[in-house]
């Protein structure tokens, strides 16, 4: 199996300014991302970035740089942007490794890519694992997903589903032990589909649940998806989180 991976890395975040180049026991956040693509066995790993900064200490480091547009509004529009200037074809398959994902287990992305090279009839790829605590069901930051027989998204959303309709109630909901999955933030795509999903407008039901994979289903692209036996570690978007990433790295 052939794919490739793009690590996008951001410059300009709000909560933890330049945290891509923040620094890990002397090494850059977005290191420890790429570092980690290389052992998924992609034939191709690059670095997507808009800030001369990122690209200069990835090079650093031996990694790809491609430089890409200031005004893409996610990690997806900035991986097309590559896929198109490095003419990859339309059935190549690209994951999507977001830079501030250190901790990110490279056989979740293998596995993320080889649910589409399994599946002719796949547009995106994406994972989950179940939820056994009625909290993490209830939780809007926890995003849960509901899948076909097939293994095909049905929907996504920060609610808690699906909803057991047998002794729940608004204060006491029943948790559907089994059937509650939470979504893992990782996508694998067919180049097509990734060139169509950034040329489509936001959805109405992806503006509703700040879900971006809903514009993928509210127009027909079938996503498929895979389950784990847990979550991978949390990415890192605060300081706490950065400090929590450093002790599990030393580890």
């Amino acid at each position: 199996m052939k794919f490739k991976v793009v690590v996008p890395a951001r410059l300009g975040s709000t909560r933890l300014p330049r945290k891509v180049l923040r620094e890990i026991h002397g090494r850059p956040l977005v290191q420890y991302a790429f570092e980690a693509a290389l052992k998924t066995g992609a034939e191709q790993v690059i670095v997507a970035t808009d800030d001369d900064a990122v690209a200069a200490a990835c090079r650093r480091f031996g990694a790809e740089v491609a430089m890409t547009s200031i005004k893409h509004n996610s990690g997806t529009d900035r991986i097309d942007e590559v896929a198109r200037a490095c003419g990859w074809p339309a059935d190549v398959i690209v994951v999507n490794l977001q830079g501030d994902e250190p901790l990110m287990p490279p056989e979740l992305v293998r596995q993320a890519a080889e649910l589409l090279a399994r599946d002719p009839q796949a547009d995106v790829a994406t994972l989950c694992h179940p939820i056994d605590a009625a909290e993490e069901w209830l939780n809007p930051n926890f995003v849960k997903v509901v899948m076909d027989a097939r293994g095909y998204a049905l929907y996504f959303s920060r609610a808690p589903i699906p909803w057991k309709r047998e002794g729940s109630a608004r204060m006491q909901p029943a948790f559907p032990q089994g059937l509650a999955y939470r979504h893992i933030g990782l996508y694998a795509y067919r180049v097509a589909a990734l060139a169509r999903f950034s040329r489509l407008p936001p959805a109405p039901l992806e503006e509703c649940e700040a879900l971006e994979q809903l514009r993928a289903l509210f127009n027909g692209l079938r996503i498929k998806v895979g389950i784990t036996h847990g979550p991978p570690p949390r990415g890192v978007d605060t300081e706490e989180d950065l400090i929590e990433a450093g002790k599990l790295l030393a580890a």
